[in-house]
């Protein structure tokens, strides 16, 4: 379930409907994946149907998984999930034993994996983000504590559709490789299959030719050129 909630928190929201006075907020869950949808409609132990509904994604439309219920909106209200998440989250209330299961709720919805190559050597780059600054600034602080790290800068970039900004922390190599650990510890039975695998694909990648020193990150591949360069000669 902290699982669940931390998937809400990315890809979910509470609306409210004028039409129902007795329980007017219902639970709305996103996805592009309509099989991992049903995982987390399991898991809720709801029987709701997944509809379809238009989207700015490539293929015009996604997922979606409505729930009208009282004890369930009402436990998201007092967890820190209120209508009009975007403009309220704040922090969100996760006991420490459960925080990797909504770490990697939260990334699978808000996060993203992907390896790439700086002078023929493979990097590998995790990231979260979020359009609530001081939600960013918490998991920032919660998950670096966590994973025993430097807190990460948080990084400011502009939105899309309802120009809002949005916030991100980044973790790169031996960073990633302790957030691997910690959100997936334990085999849990749900999480999302394609992100997963990108972190098991950078486990069998040997990174020949690379040797760390201490510089900046943005400008250590060019001095290390340079090290490189005048050993050389």
């Amino acid at each position: 379930m902290s699982y669940v909630l931390g998937y809400i928190v990315a890809d979910g929201c509470i609306s409210f409907s004028k039409d129902r006075k007795k329980h007017p907020y219902f639970l709305n869950i996103t996805s592009a994946d309509r099989e991992h949808l049903s995982k987390i409609r399991k898991v809720i132990g709801s029987e709701h149907k997944i509809g379809i509904k238009p989207s700015g994604q490539l293929r015009g439309y996604a997922f979606q998984l409505q729930i009208r219920n009282p004890v369930i909106t009402q436990d998201l209200i007092n967890l820190g999930i209120f209508p009009r998440k975007t403009y309220t989250l704040r922090s969100v209330k996760v006991s420490k034993r459960y925080f990797p299961d909504f770490v990697r709720g939260f990334f699978d919805g808000d996060g993203s994996v992907y390896i790439y190559n700086v002078n023929n050597t493979p990097q590998i780059k995790a990231s979260f983000v979020n359009s609530s600054l001081p939600f960013i600034s918490c998991l920032n602080q919660q998950l670096c504590t966590a994973l025993g790290i430097p807190l990460k800068t948080i990084q400011k970039s502009k939105g899309v559709g309802k120009n809002l900004p949005l916030y991100s922390i980044c973790f790169y190599i031996e960073d990633c490789k302790k957030l691997t650990k910690f959100m997936y510890r334990g085999g849990p039975n749900i999480y999302l299959e394609r992100k997963y695998k990108v972190f098991n694909q950078w486990r069998s990648i040997k990174r020949r030719h690379y040797i760390k020193r201490n510089y900046p990150s943005k400008v250590g591949w060019s001095l290390n050129r340079k090290y490189y360069a005048e050993k050389k000669a």
